[in-house]
Order: structure tokens, then C-alpha cells, then sequence
């Protein structure tokens, strides 16, 4: 009995002291193995690239000397002088091994070896390095094996509601950079603004962007709220600031996705064009936040044209394959009030509403298509009755959307993720009720939101793969100030980062919060609001 009680007393030692050697990286990598010793940069110390890598050789060069004070030169690789360095390289055939992303980093006593498939593992290992940097410039020595769990991780901004400006979303690149999270979803067109340049339609911006006042309120109480603040609230992004903002994501490997909302979400669009939409009448931009009736009469040719002419200058700027067309919360009451559109319903043999958006949505996933572009929306498009302000017989549909579309779930129950699954869709996991950063935190905590599992417990084996990752949404309405939008977004971004990159078996909650004090104080030191509720 005593030996085994020994044995008993020594696994658990072994258990706390392998918690005891956990190092603080959020997101946490794949295998960590922590070895003796430490490497100090001394006044020797380069960093070696490859030439494929010179782009983040240069990364870690300046984050070296504006986070830490060290000027460390970047020069090319030569064998012959790898003592002390920093020696980055790339190898195509770790690929079946580590994937594209995933890289290998073993910090020895008297050099640093990252080796990755690609530049973007080198970039991600670079991130890692950077969370591991002690106070005195010195670096645990460690061996660290790592790749991510999903392909598709993402953060979404919601600039209709409330345009943030280039310098805020810089910043957010720059955290989602240090977190691995390789996408941004940038909402830009709403009801209650239009904020990307469209060369062809100057209107959009110029009466689309502007608002007279906004609705006052807080998440959830907000939504009922009869109080306006009365103040002019407008912007939007010059075609060369979108350039530059998609460099710099670029240079983090974050692929920018672009959202144009159609054929609902479309009121700023139809107040700078009247002919835009279903009733063919003025209106102004919506000062009320919620779903708004205006949307496209998508029976119209030259509406269809419209459309069309607006996704090319995006296609122009945006290189990301996938174009997100919104698709959500459509209410069908102006399309069926409409003679031009009903009787189009019929001449089209469609069935319901339903079917007209799902025969519109194909026509728009055909178009990206025909420019080697692949389309994205919120899980509406697929039809059938997802909210209650539509009949059961408009929702009907006959009609089946193209295969080729990613679906990006926020709405209903899993069932209908696992039925898209089955069906052959690609999907991200964005259900609402786990990922909408605009809820506060009693209702998605720290915790709940570290908890998310993007694959459903009864998805079959078979069907996994088609759960390409998780999107967390900052949604706009109640976050007038850039402050507001912070305390909402941090610290549980980094929860979601590590959703998507992270093993299952290796997840650990007190291990991630046990991490995050080193998160805060960046935060705190680049003067970001974050949310110290757990």
C-alpha cells in the first residue's frame, strides 16, 4: 500500500511540476518539451534568414528593438557563422509534417533554429519567440513542436454600425498577428453605412457613410431603446487606404475577407441610389440599429449591375479568394409587396421568397467564380426558416445553393451545421450564442468563450474536415468608442485564438489564465482597454 502510495504521491509531482513548466504562449503550441539553461542575446547575436524569409527577419528585427531594446542585425544565411544567432529557414518538405503554418523552434544555449515548411510557420514561430522573451532579454531554452488545429481562424469588425479608422485596425492586425490569427473580416457595408470607396458610385460614400444620429443603448437593452444621441456619425476608406491596410495585413500573413451585405443590409446603399431598391423610393440611413426592410430588388437588371460593378473594384483591391456577400437576416415583406419582383418569382418558377435569394445568392457565387473568387455567407443563404419575422411559406425553397460557397453558421442550432456538413458544405463555426463579442461578458464569459468547440459532438467522423475553423464577431451597434469596442474584445480574443489553433488535448484553462497577466500588461503598455472579468 505504501508504494503505492508513493507511486500515487510521485505522478502527481510529476503532474505539477510539468504545470510548474508550462510556458506562457497563448495560443499554446502542439509539443513543448522545456530544457536547462537559458539563451542570452549579447551584443553578438544576428539574425540568419533564408532568402525566402527576409520579410520576417526583418519583422523580428524591429520587434526586437521596439519591444525589447535590441539591435539585433538581420543578415543573410551562411552556415559557417550560426553561433549565437537567430537562424531562420525554409524547407518545402516539412510541409506533410507541419502543414503551412506550422513551424519547428528549439532555443539552445548559444543559438535560436526556427525551421518552417513556409514563410508564414517562420512568421508564427517569430510570435511564439516574442512570448517568450523574459524581462532580462534572456529566453527559456526549449524545443517546441507546433501547427494549428484549424485553417480558418478569424476576427470580424463591424465598421457599418461605427467607422474605427486605419490606426485602430492596425492594432487589432497587430494583436491578431501575436495571437495567430490569420483572418480578418472586415464588414464593410451596412444599413447604417457604406464604408469602402466604389470609384463607379461616389454616392455610396457620399450619402451612404453619413448618418444623422445613432440609437443609444447598451447589449441587450439596447435593441429597445428610444433614445438617439443626436450626433453626426460618418467615415469610410479611400481605395488607397484599403491598399495599405491589406499590405499590412499581409506583411502579418492575415488574409483581409471583405463583406458587401446583399441582398438585405443594403439601406445606406439604397439611400445614396434610390433605384436600388424594392420600393424604388428615397430614404435616408437608418438611425435605429436592428434588421431594416430595405433591400435589393434583385428582379432588376440594372440592380444586378449595380452589384456586379461593385464586387469587381472590390476584387481589384481585395486578393483574398473568398468574398463574403452577407446574406443574413433578410425580411422578404418589400420583395412581396413588389409586382416587378413577384411576378419574376414566377416567371422564374421559383417557390417562395426563399428561392429567389438562394437563385440570386448562385448568381452571385456563379459571378466570383467566373473571377476565381469563392463565396462566402452567413448561413441564411442555404434557406429554410432561420428567423421569425419570416412566414414558414417564404422560407421554402426549392432551390439549392451552389456547392461551392462557405457557409458561416451564426444562427440556429447545430443540427444545421451538421446537415450542411452532410451535404458536402465548408462551414465556419460562428454560432452566436458562443462567439458574438458584442454580448458582455455574463453572457459569454471568459470561460464560455475558451469552452467553444467549433465541431459538433454528433458531427460524424466523416464530415469534420468540412468545419474549416471559427470566426468571433465584434459587432458595432453598442460600441461607440474605440474604448467600448476594446473591453468587449480583450481579453477573450485571445480565448478564441487559442480555440483555433490550439489541440483539444492540450487545452487548460487555468493554463491559459495562468498566461494572460504577460497579454495584459502589452495590452495595458500599447494602451488598449481590456476586461478584467474572468
Amino acid at each position: 500500500m505504501r508504494i503505492l502510495q508513493r507511486l500515487g504521491l510521485l505522478a502527481v509531482s510529476i503532474i505539477c511540476a510539468q504545470h510548474l513548466l508550462a510556458l506562457d504562449i497563448i495560443p499554446y503550441p502542439l509539443q513543448v518539451e522545456t530544457r536547462d539553461g537559458v539563451f542570452t542575446f549579447a551584443p553578438s547575436t544576428t539574425i540568419l534568414y533564408a532568402a525566402n524569409c527576409r520579410q520576417e527577419a526583418g519583422f523580428l528585427h524591429d520587434v526586437l528593438d521596439n519591444e525589447h531594446h535590441l539591435k539585433v542585425p538581420a543578415n543573410p544565411y551562411t552556415p559557417q557563422q550560426t553561433a549565437g544567432a537567430i537562424v531562420l529557414t525554409v524547407d518545402a518538405t516539412l510541409t506533410a509534417r507541419q502543414g503551412k503554418e506550422g513551424y519547428d523552434l528549439t532555443v539552445g544555449k548559444d543559438k535560436i533554429q526556427i525551421r518552417a515548411a513556409s514563410p508564414t510557420g517562420i512568421f508564427y514561430a517569430i510570435q511564439t519567440l516574442r512570448q517568450l522573451i523574459n524581462s532580462g532579454n534572456t529566453i527559456p531554452c526549449c524545443h517546441i513542436f507546433d501547427k494549428p488545429r484549424f485553417a480558418w481562424r478569424s476576427f470580424m469588425l463591424d465598421e457599418g454600425r461605427y467607422f474605427k479608422g486605419e490606426k485602430v485596425v492596425k492594432q487589432l492586425l497587430d494583436e491578431m498577428a501575436l495571437l495567430k490569427m490569420n483572418t480578418f473580416h472586415w464588414h464593410l457595408t451596412e444599413d447604417h453605412g457604406w464604408r469602402i470607396e466604389i470609384k463607379k458610385y461616389p454616392l455610396l460614400t457620399a450619402i451612404g457613410s453619413k448618418r444623422d444620429s445613432s440609437q443609444k443603448g447598451v447589449w441587450p437593452s439596447g435593441w429597445s431603446s428610444t433614445t438617439y444621441d443626436g450626433i453626426p456619425h460618418e467615415g469610410f476608406y479611400t481605395q488607397e487606404q484599403v491598399k495599405d491596410i491589406i499590405r499590412y495585413a499581409a506583411e502579418r500573413h492575415i488574409t483581409i475577407v471583405p463583406e458587401i451585405e446583399m441582398p438585405g443590409h443594403a439601406s445606406a446603399a439604397i439611400a445614396a441610389y434610390p433605384f436600388l431598391g424594392a420600393e424604388d423610393k428615397q430614404i435616408r440611413v437608418p438611425v435605429k440599429f436592428g434588421v431594416q426592410y430595405n433591400i435589393y430588388n434583385v428582379a432588376d437588371p440594372k440592380v444586378l449591375n449595380f452589384i456586379h460593378d461593385v464586387l469587381q473594384e472590390v476584387m481589384a483591391l481585395f486578393p483574398s479568394r473568398v468574398i463574403h456577400i452577407g446574406g443574413d437576416e433578410v425580411r422578404y415583406d418589400q420583395w412581396k409587396n413588389s409586382s416587378q419582383v413577384m411576378t419574376y418569382i414566377q416567371q422564374q418558377g421559383l417557390a417562395s421568397p426563399a428561392d429567389l435569394q438562394i437563385s440570386f445568392t448562385n448568381g452571385m457565387s456563379h459571378f466570383l467564380e467566373t473571377h476565381h473568387r469563392r463565396m462566402m455567407g452567413w448561413n441564411e443563404i442555404l434557406g429554410g426558416k432561420v428567423h421569425e419575422f419570416n412566414d414558414n411559406q417564404d422560407a421554402v425553397a426549392r432551390e439549392q445553393l451552389s456547392h461551392d460557397a462557405i457557409i458561416q453558421f451564426w444562427k440556429g442550432d447545430t443540427s444545421l451545421v451538421i446537415k450542411a456538413a452532410a451535404a458536402g458544405y465548408d462551414i465556419v463555426n460562428s454560432l452566436s450564442d458562443d462567439t458574438y463579442l458584442d454580448y458582455d461578458d455574463k453572457a459569454i464569459s471568459l470561460g464560455k468563450a475558451y469552452s467553444f468547440e467549433p465541431v459538433p459532438a454528433s458531427l460524424p467522423r466523416r464530415d469534420t474536415a468540412r468545419i474549416l475553423g471559427l470566426g468571433c464577431q465584434m459587432w458595432g451597434e453598442w460600441i461607440p468608442t474605440v474604448e467600448s469596442m476594446e473591453v468587449h474584445v480583450y481579453p477573450r480574443i485571445a480565448a478564441y485564438a487559442e480555440v483555433g489553433w490550439t489541440s483539444r488535448q492540450n487545452k487548460d484553462f487555468r493554463r491559459f489564465t495562468d498566461g494572460l497577466p504577460a497579454l495584459e500588461a502589452r495590452w495595458t503598455a500599447e494602451g488598449i482597454h481590456w476586461s478584467a472579468a474572468k
